[in-house]
């Protein structure tokens, strides 16, 4: 039986595993680089090695380090989640040489089905190996890993060398790993997976299918099980298909095999040789604890004959510290408040429980069941690694938390989904919070048939528009603070005559007088009625209709109800504006290449790139903002950047008919 685990990863999985070790009454143990040092599942695990650096290459990635943390701290067993070293056949072998259970399958299962084009070559698909313009668009895409890592579409033969080179190095970064491929890329198709779960005695489990099409940089956002809408034929197939990949490859433990369905056939993409991010939607469907499973697999104790029954629908949507409005990028700083109404499956401060319990079937334990518990709604499950007043840092995934409802249909799973992520107070940086509740209302969404991996193509502008009621949220800021000022000062300057006070807030300005009666009158904009001011809660009436909103500030940064607004300063900063052509780092990350042999006088055309940022582990590219000539360059590879560093300038081509007029 097993005593101790370490879990060879960190945030959100790190604290689901804990979750499920804790209700065995199995003893947690954490590794953590130095950028982790005070993260959620360091404190939640009954032990903590350190892995000394930050980079992933430094810490996560080193297996070495990771079996020796796990042998010091005195665990007989490693969990390795996903990501990272979870597809890793070496690590496999080196956590079972060092006499430790290794939680998942086979070192020789991992070779054959984790890396991609070895895969492919077992079921007799070849990657495309030389690529013409008839192939065009295609995917690049690395060979080992997941979560869209190392993954470029190209649609013109001259990009290829340069995504070979951009994917190549992303994957190496993430996985270690830098072996990439092409294949044909598949345009607006589905996103269609199989769960599967074996032991080492022949039972194969088929625990149904999620749909995962709502996709940005080849990176799932919300996915669902069952998937919606497919022919009984084809789930028939793909179940069947599932079981014959694992049983070929003689597959122990948890798995998934993944497709890409269009017009109603199904292309085999690969076999994910791990547990997937998505798997509480199967947990919630299926009533069973995949962790759990995977623990009592790896103790050598059989499966019982056939899994079991599905009930009802799950819909997982991911939280992400991101601007969906910006090119997706990811945002760093403190979370100064992080409340999701419902069962926090990664543990939380103040006595909340893990939201899952892990029962007895035939012996095996199973079992994630959530409920009601102090309000808490029922149906609704939170995994995250992180808590109120914990900092988002720029080296790993910006993912805060996944938010899954189960409820009878998908329609009722959608709608709760909505409502809750949309009750959700999130104080800090940006987030795609107003993404998910707008594309769970999408029609497209809704409609089960309209479901490809092009939603987010065809729609972004729409759902990224600002909210409605943003021009009221600036009042309520502004009234929250003349309330503050007013208790801080005492209140007496309200003897003196009444004049209009001016506050501002991103593209709104809110004009305001306070009254005899201790109240405020607004005169910008027209037709808002106060109801009540404090400090943290404003209430307003426009048109009839009364308004709360919650008010919080930190900094310049003001969230009054969902909104989040900027603080406009009184005086403006006279120091100078950049100068035009100038290239800022969109976010914090590490310089990780420059353009070969780019050099200071070098001409540039818009859109050429010229250097490279890692981010969250994300490769971005920083492109020339127009034709011209480089003037400046600050990055150099291996370069620490804040958000807003001057990285290079281009000096913008006078136009031709300029230099005319000039001459003339």
């Amino acid at each position: 039986m097993i005593s101790s685990v370490l879990v060879a990863n960190r945030g959100e999985i790190a604290c689901r595993v804990f979750r499920t070790c804790r209700d065995l009454g199995i003893s947690t143990v954490a590794v953590y680089s130095d950028a982790d040092a005070d993260a959620l599942h360091v404190r939640e695990a009954d032990a903590a090695v350190r892995l000394p650096g930050a980079a992933p290459s430094e810490t996560y990635l080193r297996g070495d380090l990771v079996v020796g943390a796990a042998l010091a701290a005195g665990a007989d067993a490693v969990h390795p989640g996903y990501g990272f070293l979870s597809e890793n056949a070496g690590f496999a072998r080196a956590v079972i040489d060092a006499g430790l259970v290794w939680i998942g399958p086979p070192p020789e299962a991992i070779e054959a089905m984790a890396s991609k084009t070895r895969a492919k070559e077992l079921l007799g698909i070849a990657p495309l190996a030389e690529v013409t313009e008839a192939d065009l668009p295609v995917l690049v895409k690395a060979a080992a890993g997941g979560g869209g890592r190392g993954m470029r579409v190209v649609r013109e033969l001259g990009a290829l060398e340069g995504a070979l080179e951009a994917a190549s190095a992303e994957a190496e970064s993430a996985f270690g790993d830098g072996e990439v491929f092409v294949e044909p890329y598949v345009e607006n198709g589905r996103h269609v997976e199989v769960q599967i779960l074996a032991d080492a005695y022949g039972e194969v489990w088929a625990l149904g299918t999620r749909d995962c099409s709502l996709q940005r940089r080849h990176q799932k956002v919300i996915e669902e099980c069952p998937a919606p809408g497919l022919p009984a034929a084809l789930e028939a197939s793909l179940l069947d298909t599932a079981v014959r990949a694992a049983k070929a490859v003689g597959y122990v433990g948890a798995g998934t095999v993944e497709f890409l369905v269009e017009g109603g056939r199904a292309h085999f993409l690969e076999m994910n040789t791990r547990l997937q991010v998505e798997h509480p939607v199967t947990e919630e469907v299926y009533g069973v604890d995949l962790v759990a499973l995977q623990i009592a697999v790896a103790e050598g104790r059989e499966l019982p004959p056939g899994p079991p029954a599905g009930r009802g629908h799950a819909i997982e949507a991911r939280l992400y510290a991101e601007d969906p409005a910006r090119e997706w990028g990811p945002q760093t700083g403190v979370l100064h408040r992080f409340d999701v109404p419902g069962e926090v499956g990664a543990g939380a401060r103040g006595g909340l429980r893990a939201g899952a319990r892990a029962g007895v079937r035939d012996g095996v334990p199973a079992g994630v069941r959530v409920g009601v518990r102090d309000g808490v709604p029922a149906g609704v499950r939170v995994d995250t690694g992180y808590v109120s007043g914990d900092t988002i840092g720029v080296h790993y995934d910006p993912m805060l938390a996944k938010v899954v409802v189960h409820a009878p249909t998908r329609a009722e799973a959608a709608r709760k989904l909505a409502h809750v992520l949309e009750r959700a107070v999130i104080h800090g940086p940006v987030t795609n919070r107003e993404l998910l509740v707008a594309s769970l209302r999408h029609p497209e969404f809704l409609d089960a048939e309209l479901l490809d991996t092009g939603f987010y193509g065809r729609n972004l502008d729409a759902l990224t528009r600002p909210l409605d009621g943003e021009t009221h949220a600036a009042v309520a800021a502004a009234l929250a603070d003349a309330a503050g000022n007013a208790g801080r000062f005492g209140g007496g300057w309200r003897n003196l005559a009444s004049q209009d006070q001016a506050k501002a807030y991103g593209e709104h300005e809110v004009r305001y007088r306070p009254t005899r009666g201790g109240g405020y009158e607004v005169t910008t904009p027209e037709g808002v009625r106060v109801v009540s001011a404090a400090p943290d809660r404003v209430r307003l009436e426009v048109g009839g209709i009364v308004r709360d909103f919650g008010v919080a500030r930190y900094g310049d940064t003001v969230h009054a109800g969902p909104h989040r607004l900027a603080a406009r300063p009184r005086f403006p900063d006279p120091t100078a504006p950049q100068e035009p052509g100038s290239l800022l780092a969109p976010m914090p990350g590490t310089v990780v290449r420059v353009a070969d042999g780019l050099a200071v006088g070098d001409r540039v055309t818009a859109g050429q790139p010229l250097l490279w940022l890692e981010a969250m582990k994300m490769e971005h590219r920083v492109t020339a903002p127009a034709s011209g000539t480089l003037t400046a360059l600050h990055a150099a590879p291996g370069r620490q950047v804040e958000v807003g560093a001057l990285l290079a300038v281009v000096q913008p081509a006078v136009p031709t008919e300029a230099q005319e007029d000039t001459s003339a």
